[in-house]
């Protein structure tokens, strides 16, 4: 099996306040800031080369509209899946049952938040808990995995944060 590159990105700035329409957490999206940003972060990775075969996303908005910018950026609309192991508490063997069922996607974004990008980074690379992966908002890492799941530590192949990347996209 190829190796697959898994890109973790946690979703871009969101609103911080409940109310009108927002009555939950869940339910919080991006804001303007946050919907540029990250458009400003996908850009860049596709200029980076960065390809793209699925797209999995937390199932909370802010996710999700993060994971649509992306699928945008890469016109992959039609490869974008929501993943409850993405929400927050999600748990690595249940997003590896769903990885298994897309066994011929390469390369992978899953899009999520923290803490949970970082404990899935520090897992990957089969890392104690003292490995400290803070991703800001929009930051993008890639680990490199053999199989799913993992029988030998991920391959940090590199750690974008979004200014970064909005170097990268020119601006």
């Amino acid at each position: 099996m190829a190796p697959m590159k898994l890109y973790l990105v946690r979703h871009g700035i969101a609103t911080q306040r409940l109310g009108g329409s927002i009555v939950n957490d869940a339910q919080r999206p991006l804001t303007e800031e946050g919907l540029t940003e990250t458009r400003l972060v996908s850009l860049g990775l596709k200029r980076l080369g960065v390809k793209l075969d699925l797209i999995l996303t937390s199932p909370l908005v802010r996710a999700f509209q993060t994971a649509e910018i992306f699928a945008e950026t890469f016109n992959a609309a039609q490869v974008m899946r929501v993943c409850d192991a993405l929400a927050p508490g999600g748990t690595a063997s249940d997003l590896y049952k769903t990885l298994r069922e897309f066994k011929q996607a390469q390369e992978v974004f899953l899009v999520g938040h923290e803490p949970d990008m970082g404990r899935l980074a520090a897992m990957l690379l089969w890392a104690g808990p003292e490995l400290d992966i803070p991703f800001k908002k929009a930051g993008v890492c890639r680990i490199d995995i053999s199989n799913v799941p993992p029988t030998a530590p991920g391959t940090l192949k590199w750690f974008i944060t979004p200014k970064i990347s909005l170097l990268l996209a020119g601006k």
